[in-house]
């Protein structure tokens, strides 16, 4: 079966709880923004000066060699980021492009093809791309409190690099319900073999595929802990919110995105920015497709297992630039 098989059944099976005791969200949670909390900045303006308004913004300092990790997005697919939209950020940190090889079938499953991929889509003409897994993995530990996950697999080139900004393209996911900076801090440095340990709810390094979704989504805020802990202080978030389909740029054939662009949300916590990015679709007027999305798979439990281990705060502010 391949992944564009899998997901369909994987869907249905979601659907009718065939992926274990569901659990639901509400209709219209609150908002978790407020007067206090880590700051989330946020910009309406989706050019590359908004993107570095975002990001300076933070106040961040990012030392040493410095890795922006991306998604290089699926052959096929056109909603991940464009490469001209992140140059100016990206060569002003003097910054590589990290990403990890994906465990399903496609074109973006080995060093060779993954680096294709990449000059295709443009990222090597802004940077140096460096595919972390591509010759070798390494071990981060798991988080305190972990209840799936005995370690986390990430690429060995991950050690390499002093610091990292997370970019991400907030959008949905056909197993995730969404994708930001979590899912990219998991999933996105994980390697093949830490993708299925991910998918697998921490009983597969072989294959991603039939993990139980609680497993799976708390498998996820697991293993963006260990990425963090293992770089404390050295990292930053932003989160791009435009093309936001209900499919993620993993997808080599993405539904059309049924709502308006949002904008760009930067902070130095994972899980407020997530937060806040969920809070915007369900603010939004046309978010209705996305939110069934996120509903339907729980994505929201990603989030609030993250802050249950201490990642992050669910409570932020939101501070319009």
């Amino acid at each position: 079966m391949n992944r564009r098989a899998f997901l369909t059944v994987a869907a249905g099976a979601m659907a009718t709880g065939a992926f274990g005791t569901a659990f639901a969200a509400p209709a219209k949670p609150k908002s978790w923004a407020g007067e206090s909390g880590p700051a989330v900045y946020f910009t309406r303006d989706l050019s590359s000066a908004g993107l570095q308004w975002a990001f300076e913004a933070l106040g961040a300092t990012l030392p040493g060699k410095v890795g922006v990790k991306v998604s290089t997005g699926e052959p096929g697919g056109h909603h991940f980021l464009n490469p001209q939209l992140v140059k100016g950020l990206v060569q002003g940190l003097r910054a590589n492009i990290v990403e990890c090889n994906t465990a399903y079938g496609g074109r973006r499953g080995n060093l060779h093809d993954h680096i294709r991929a990449a000059l295709e889509h443009g990222w090597c003409d802004i940077a140096t791309v460096d595919i972390q897994d591509g010759v070798a993995t390494m071990e981060l530990p798991a988080p305190k409190g972990a209840v799936r996950l005995k370690k986390d697999i990430v690429g060995a080139n991950f050690r390499d690099y002093a610091s990292y900004l997370v970019l991400s393209h907030f959008k949905g996911h056909a197993m995730g319900g969404f994708g930001g900076a979590l899912k990219n801090l998991s999933i996105g440095f994980a390697s093949r073999s830490g993708k299925c340990y991910i998918h697998s709810g921490g009983k597969s390094e072989t294959s991603w595929l039939g993990g139980e979704q609680r497993a799976f989504l708390e498998a996820m805020a697991e293993a963006a802990t260990a990425v963090c802990n293992a770089r404390p202080g050295a990292m930053a978030f932003v989160n791009v919110m435009n093309n936001l389909s209900v499919d993620c740029d993993c997808d080599s054939s993405p539904s059309a995105p049924t709502m308006k662009d949002i904008g760009i949300l930067a902070s130095l916590d994972p899980v407020a920015l997530d937060q806040a990015c969920v809070d915007l679709v369900y603010a939004a007027p046309d978010g209705a497709d996305l939110i069934e999305r996120m509903e339907s798979r729980q994505g929201i439990h990603t989030v609030e297992h993250a802050a249950e281990l201490g990642l992050g705060s669910r409570a932020y502010r939101l501070v319009e630039i």
